[in-house]
């Protein structure tokens, strides 16, 4: 799935707060900001959830709310319908559509939608039943690795291929929203790589957008960072979310940055080739030399010069006869 110009997933989640009107604005702000894909999350509330189960302590911090994870999770559910409006929209505005599903009939709905990748979250790490089922879709797949040791990705993998899943991109990731940069850990995106030897990528909660040009730098082909229209809104990602300058900043800065990376050979561009004829040092005459006379550093030195035999070759030329006359400054020749 991936090339060598990374994915970059403008992650909107759950951002427009059960409000379809606030999805399409979260599509045309990605759009903006020049994310490749604009995903969100489906889901089927009394599939994926008990009425009894309470919220992450970071959900109740950042909603200020205090309630069962089953309402907070009704209230920001999109219906089916809704999504193939807003997935009718990125098409309409030329943007990739995506999102996380956690059960089966969500996961059939999305793909008949049309996706480009199966998003398989952080929550269903070790959910061999799903996994297999994701397999058997032998599309592309995204694993988020959260909340995760080796083994248990390496228990995942085997359930995606078991299925028939091929095509699997690991995103290191850190469950935690935001996520404070000591808990990073973003040298683990490289142990996942050497361990599974599959590309790897980066979910991004940290607040700020160098982790994330950091991630790139360091291999990762796909870059998913929480999008919001306002880091200020009610929700539980809001705050741990990148607004749409920050987010066109941080693209910006990975396209900057794979550029710079360049093709890895060592050779002088253009540029500098064109430089290098008025800054390279040359050898050339201290005083007058007659030919016959042997050349050393008492009548040769090193200067900047448009003529004569670059210094790397001062060895071949020290010793030797001068072949002709020179004058003072006069480029002396190979």
């Amino acid at each position: 799935m991936t090339n060598d110009k990374c994915l970059i997933i403008a992650e909107a989640g759950v951002n427009h707060n059960g409000r379809l009107d606030l999805a399409f604005q979260l599509c045309d702000a990605a759009k903006e900001a020049g994310a490749d894909v604009v995903k969100f999350q489906t889901w089927i509330t009394e599939k994926l959830i008990t009425h009894t189960v309470a919220q992450a302590d970071y959900q109740a911090k950042n909603t200020g709310v205090s309630e069962s994870q089953f309402d907070m999770l009704k209230r920001l559910e999109l219906s089916f319908d809704d999504f193939r409006k807003v997935k009718k929209h990125c098409d309409d505005i030329g943007i990739m559509f995506d999102s996380t599903v956690d059960d089966e009939e969500s996961l059939d709905f999305i793909i008949d939608l049309g996706i480009p990748f199966i998003k398989v979250g952080s929550g269903d790490i070790n959910n061999i039943p799903f996994l297999r089922c994701i397999g058997r879709k032998k599309m592309p797949v995204l694993l988020s690795t959260g909340m995760s040791t080796l083994g248990d990705v390496d228990a995942s993998i085997n359930a995606l291929r078991g299925g028939g899943a091929e095509d699997i991109t690991l995103l290191h990731c850190t469950t935690n929203y935001p996520c404070p940069y000591q808990d990073v850990n973003l040298r683990a995106m490289s142990t996942l790589h050497d361990a599974f030897h599959l590309p790897v990528g980066y979910s991004d909660h940290t607040v700020g957008t160098e982790i994330s040009v950091a991630a790139v730098a360091l291999g990762a082909k796909v870059i998913e960072k929480h999008f919001t229209l306002d880091r200020h809104m009610e929700g539980p990602d809001h705050i741990a979310s990148t607004e749409p300058a920050e987010f066109k900043h941080m693209v910006e800065q990975i396209r900057h940055l794979e550029t710079g990376l360049g093709t890895g050979i060592k050779a002088p561009v253009d540029a500098e080739k064109q430089i290098s004829k008025v800054v390279t040092k040359r050898l050339v005459a201290s005083r007058s030399i007659k030919v016959g006379e042997i050349l050393s550093d008492k009548n040769v030195t090193v200067k900047r010069s448009s003529e004569g035999a670059i210094v790397k070759y001062w060895d071949l030329v020290i010793g030797k006869a001068a072949d002709r006359d020179y004058s003072e400054d006069m480029g002396i020749i190979l």
